[in-house]
């Protein structure tokens, strides 16, 4: 194939930011990054000024570009849901199944089986439910809420061997210690969320292998000075991934502010965006679960909200993750690229993503000074 080379924009290979150099791709993956002025010939992408990064990971996004995976689960949707984010720099998401029948959730795991063979965006699967605790419910429905059942844990591992990424939320009362161990050992991701367990209890699930917590701070139990709660378990506990939601709705930055000093170990905070179909739409409103959603525009970005004002998903995209970071948490520009690229890809095991070393995919995103998105590409292919 002929090499690729893209030259005048700052790189940022998920460490740190290269000054006038080029990025030279062959066979869909990062060759090396060198001196601008040593150009070989090959075919060539010259941007002017700004930055070339690792494209976002996205590993929650119930919707986009118009359609909810809950509406229909089928490859078809997953595509639509990805080609709705990719104009906000999203190379690769999962998409993510909230809590439905077991109907549903089967034709998601076979449409995800699908998916992940093309070259698409689809990296994966996120299902966020049934296995949650109705006391959490946010706007899922509690009637549908069960325990993990042993053929639950049979059905999940098959669905990994076949999918290859698998994340599962779910409560920590829910799903015992024994059952979080045997799915972590055949290859799943558990995150706990929607769970209003006490820290005890989190920490002996993530003591068995759950390796995430979903949406960090919503949805759960909350952080006190004797009962520390999920928050407190999460933020302590070393292995633990988080997803945040930075919308300016879901948390108060100064919360989150606060996370990201406190966060100790290898595990990191990470941008998820929650993000329903009205993302990549101009539609106003759209159903979940028979429920009129409704977009309420004001401040950083717009929020969605039930009839009784329960925040029901986000309208946040992946970028304006980065800029909220940046301006309302305080972030390098490094530490919330870095958010979006490196750290999601390795909560999620996807050793070749998130960043821009030799042999990793050359799934790029380019971004204005003012982080605004202007080009993304799929395995170095304009997408």
């Amino acid at each position: 194939m002929v090499r690729k080379i893209f030259s005048g924009a700052r790189i940022f290979d998920g460490q740190r930011f290269h000054d006038d150099k080029a990025l030279f791709v062959s066979d869909g993956r990062v060759e090396a990054i060198a001196t601008a002025s040593e150009l070989p010939e090959g075919e060539h992408t010259r941007f002017e000024g700004g930055v070339l990064s690792a494209g976002f990971i996205d590993a929650q996004v119930n919707g986009g570009g118009g359609r909810m995976l809950n509406d229909e689960p089928s490859a078809a949707s997953m595509y639509m849901i990805a080609d709705g984010h990719r104009p906000y720099g999203t190379t690769a998401l999962l998409p993510t199944l909230i809590t439905d029948t077991a109907d549903a959730t089967a034709a998601a795991i076979e449409a995800a089986k699908e998916a992940v063979k093309t070259n698409r965006g689809v990296s994966g699967l996120h299902l966020e439910g049934p296995h949650l605790a109705p006391a959490r419910k946010g706007a899922h429905l509690a009637e549908l809420m069960r325990p993990v059942e042993d053929k639950d844990v049979t059905a999940f591992i098959a669905a990994k061997e076949a999918i290859g990424t698998l994340l599962v939320t779910m409560a920590a009362e829910q799903v015992t210690s024994k059952q979080v161990r045997e799915l972590s050992e055949a290859g799943v991701i558990v995150s706990i969320g929607h769970s209003d367990c006490s820290s005890e209890v989190a920490e002996a699930r993530f003591d068995a292998g759950a390796r995430g917590v979903t949406h960090l701070f919503n949805a759960m139990s909350q952080l006190g000075h004797r009962a520390p709660g999920l928050v407190g378990a999460a933020i302590d506990h070393p292995s633990v991934w988080c997803g945040i939601i930075a919308d300016g709705h879901h948390v108060d930055p100064k919360a989150l502010r606060t996370a990201l000093r406190a966060k100790r170990g290898e595990g990191r905070l990470f941008f998820v965006t929650d993000a329903m179909s009205l993302v990549g739409s101009e539609q106003d409103s759209f159903t979940l679960n028979g429920r009129t959603v409704r977009r309420e525009r004001g401040g950083f970005c717009s929020k969605l909200v039930l009839s009784d004002g329960t925040l029901a998903g986000s309208d946040v995209d992946m970028v304006s993750t980065i800029r909220y970071g940046v301006t309302y948490l305080e972030l390098p520009l490094a530490e919330a690229l870095r958010m979006a690229t490196l750290y999601p890809a390795r909560f999620l095991r996807l050793e070749d993503r998130g960043h821009l070393s030799p042999g990793a995919r050359a799934d790029l995103v380019h971004l204005t000074d003012a982080l605004q998105v202007t080009r993304t590409f799929i395995s170095g292919e304009a997408a």
